[in-house]
């Protein structure tokens, strides 16, 4: 199937290239017409927060339980002079009537005067107006409410108005990517030297990026997406992307070097290469669908997201890219001068992009220029000198190799060993979520928060709510014991009197509760807790009501805690589900069960590192963050896409080692033999999705900072200590024992080639007519 897919791909290349650029052209103009819905929702199972909400939604019109910022202002006159008063006053009934403002609480009503401060240093002098969106409000929408806002705003000396809460954060569209591609040229053209071979799997990653990132932005109207999906998938499809078409294109140019024509070497390559990352790719998609078992809506949206980009990337690679090595033939062997140069300069302006600096952009003409002086100036269409091929046995894989299996214990025990030691940190991991708190300090979300800490106290930023029923009769006194057990509980630094919905004849009551502590913090995920299990137990057992802790906090919470139980089964099914596909795939128990602890060990020594640095603030200050729980779908999130990568390298390198086996039969020079053949296409893969994971942490989202950590810390330890390392050092150590799989056993595994054809098909003995090359 693989044969025919990349020969027909091939021949028809022409009518490839225009379904993708069609498919490029429909999916824009679909999403011009429908938009995305992305939102962040968390949408949970039968927990106490759920039902407060909805309590509050059946008896309070739904108050506290949609999405919500805040205008927060200082006056250095204070917050009632006359001038600042009348300014404010209008400023705030026009901002109530925007266009998807539910509802917005003046300070300056009667009714709300304690949204005034009283307390220290800035009494009076900072006051706030909880602002709440319609229920229907998506994340687009509310920057627009956002930028609204920020137009009406009034300019009065001595006042510093700002907005707060996470949907009126500060959103720009990443561009840490381009600075990845950057980097990928100038690994790919130093790794190759040839510019085709670096422009084929940029170009293939960026087509497969493209429709599958418009791709998630139609089912985000039918699915639930947070508003960061799109980001990682551009993230993840990126470095897949570029590894997937890198090691197709790798494995062709070897098929031209051992003399095959242009057509049946691309054949050759999808029938081997093409089946590697059909597998690999399958296999990350599993592991990201695996998610689905979690039964969260924003989980799902995510894992959805990935997966879909991931899937689209493979496609292109088994697809798309076998139409344009039709095209370029034989000519990705041959680099010019005036290419060379160019693709360098253009990396340049491309990290320029990235960072930001003007200079470096300005590069990106100059490129035209040279491409342009080269009709004119001969050297620059003079060809590259082309290394001289070496025997795979005379590299400095292959020694590398054989010197760990000399040593094989040293190196395996030494490997662990580094591996485990990162990883100790996890032992101290708190799940939770980062508060707005973490935002830059010179945004307006940072500073709309830390207002209101120094005006309200720190845990103003996360209040909490006790809501309950009422059964019919209960009197409001009846209620005086729980409103006073709540005040006089440790960590709370305010609790209000019982709110009825209903002051006549109540059938709902609820309690606003203000902590001592930040909403981050853990002493307040501890007074949740402590209210739910001893002090409103105790407080309502004489009226024998029920009360449900709810709020953003408590939302939080049950979150963390809903999705730490669960992990267990998520990391079982992706395990299991991995080991049986690789026991297929290379017919052995000892290779998949190998695969499997080696790389748990460098997940685990990811997550010790992104503990350090984001739980436990660790050279936080060098990458712009505070120490803060790791947030909860990060663990998950990093272990599926992680695992997935790490097993794309292990079907590489090991569907190279097993060609060589089935090939030799000799267990020790095969596997030297398949580390040196693919050392230098892994290590360049590697070292992109480094750079590519490594530039978001140039981007201001805390989430994504942690994801660009992680995956790129997970990414470099796997290609170096596992692969250089753990690998040839326990192959060596077993032996024959490696490809071991009982008899009874192998007759009911299917047989899957993952390594194609060890003896590859005849060649045809004439290809058709080769349309000319497009690129000189």
């Amino acid at each position: 199937m693989f044969a025919r897919l990349g020969r027909w791909c091939h021949r028809r290349r022409r009518v490839v290239i225009a379904l993708w650029f069609l498919a490029l052209l429909l999916g824009g103009a679909a999403s011009a017409a429908l938009g995305s819905d992305a939102r962040s929702e968390f949408t949970l199972p039968d927990v106490e927060s759920r039902r407060g909400v909805d309590i509050l939604e059946a008896e309070f019109g739904g108050q506290g339980a949609g999405e919500s910022g805040s205008i927060v202002f200082r006056a250095e006159q204070g917050v009632t002079d006359p001038q600042v008063q009348e300014q404010m006053d209008g400023f705030l009934d026009q901002v109530a009537e925007i266009d998807g403002v539910d509802t917005l609480a003046n300070p300056y009503d009667e009714a709300n005067a304690q949204q005034i401060s009283r307390n220290g240093d800035d009494a009076g002098r900072i006051a706030y107006a909880p602002v709440e969106l319609d229920q229907d409000v998506t994340f687009e929408d509310a920057q627009v409410i956002a930028k609204d806002i920020q137009e009406l705003r009034p300019d009065i000396d001595g006042v510093q108005i700002e907005l707060g809460g996470s949907v009126f954060g500060e959103f720009e569209p990443p561009s840490s990517e381009v600075l990845g591609i950057g980097f990928a040229i100038v690994i790919l053209i130093l790794a190759f030297g040839s510019v085709l071979a670096m422009g084929l799997p940029v170009g293939v990653a960026l087509a497969g990026i493209g429709v599958g990132s418009l791709l998630v932005g139609l089912l985000s109207n039918v699915v639930t997406m947070p508003d960061f999906a799109t980001t990682l998938g551009i993230m993840i499809g990126l470095g897949v992307g570029i590894d997937y078409a890198l090691f197709i294109v790798t494995r062709y140019r070897e098929n031209l070097r051992n003399g095959h024509g242009g057509e049946f070497a691309t054949t050759l390559a999808i029938d081997t290469a093409g089946r590697a990352v059909t597998f690999a790719g399958t296999t990350v998609v599993i592991s990201l669908l695996g998610m689905l078992i979690m039964g969260i809506s924003f989980v799902n949206g995510l894992a959805i997201g990935a997966a879909t980009v991931v899937a689209v990337t493979m496609v292109a690679s088994l697809t798309l890219l076998p139409a344009l090595l039709g095209f370029v033939g034989e000519k990705v062997e041959v680099t010019r001068w005036r290419g060379l140069v160019a693709a360098g300069l253009v990396a340049l302006a491309l990290v320029g992009v990235g960072l930001n600096f003007v200079p470096l952009m300005l590069l990106a003409p100059v490129a035209v220029v040279v491409i342009a002086a080269s009709f004119v100036y001969a050297p620059l269409r003079k060809e590259v000198p082309r290394p001289e091929k070496r025997d795979v046995r005379q590299t400095a894989a292959y020694r590398w190799s054989r010197l760990v299996q000399r040593n094989p214990w040293p190196a395996a025990i030494g490997g662990a060993v580094v591996l485990v030691l990162l990883a100790l940190p996890v032992a101290g991991l708190r799940l939770g979520f980062s508060d707005e708190g973490n935002y830059p300090s010179d945004t307006t979300t940072r500073k709309a928060y830390d207002l209101l800490a120094d005006g309200f106290g720190p845990g103003f930023n996360g209040p909490l709510m006790a809501v309950t029923t009422l059964p019919a009769g209960t009197e409001l006194a009846d209620l005086e014991p729980i409103s006073r057990a709540l005040g006089e509980t440790e960590g709370v630094a305010f609790a209000s009197p019982a709110v009825p919905n209903d002051p006549e004849a109540p059938t709902a009551a609820l309690w606003r509760i203000i902590p001592t502590t930040a909403p981050q913090d853990e002493a307040t995920t501890q007074l949740v807790h402590r209210l739910r299990d001893s002090v409103l137990p105790e407080a309502t057992e004489a009226a024998g009501l029920d009360v449900a802790v709810t709020g953003s906090v408590a939302i939080q919470t049950d979150f963390s805690d809903y999705l730490a139980g669960r992990l267990p089964y998520f990391f079982g099914a992706v395990l299991t589900l991995s080991f049986l596909l690789l026991m297929t795939v290379f017919r052995s128990i000892l290779v998949p069960l190998k695969a499997v602890i080696m790389n748990l060990l460098s997940i685990g020594a990811a997550y010790g590192i992104v503990v350090a640095i984001f739980q436990w603030g660790w050279g936080g200050g060098l990458i712009g963050i505070e120490g803060a729980p790791i947030e909860p779908f990060m663990p998950m999130m990093l272990f599926a896409i992680v695992f997935g990568l790490s097993m794309d390298y292990e079907v590489f390198l090991l569907s190279r080692v097993k060609e060589e086996y089935d090939r030799t039969g000799d267990s020790h020079t095969s596997v030297a033999d398949g580390l040196a053949a693919t050392a230098r296409v892994i290590t360049a893969a590697a070292a992109i999705m480094v750079f590519v994971f490594g530039s978001f942490l140039l981007e201001n989202d805390r989430v994504i900072k942690l994801f660009g950590v992680g995956l790129a810390t997970a990414v470099l330890l796997d290609a170096t200590i596992v692969r250089m390392l753990l690998v040839p050092a326990t192959m060596e150590l077993l032996g024959d024992r490696n490809w071991w799989l009982p008899r009874w056993l192998d007759r009911l595994l299917p047989d899957i080639a993952v390594e194609g054809h060890v003896e590859p098909p005849a060649e045809p003995e004439a290809e058709p007519e080769r349309e000319p090359a497009l690129v000189d």
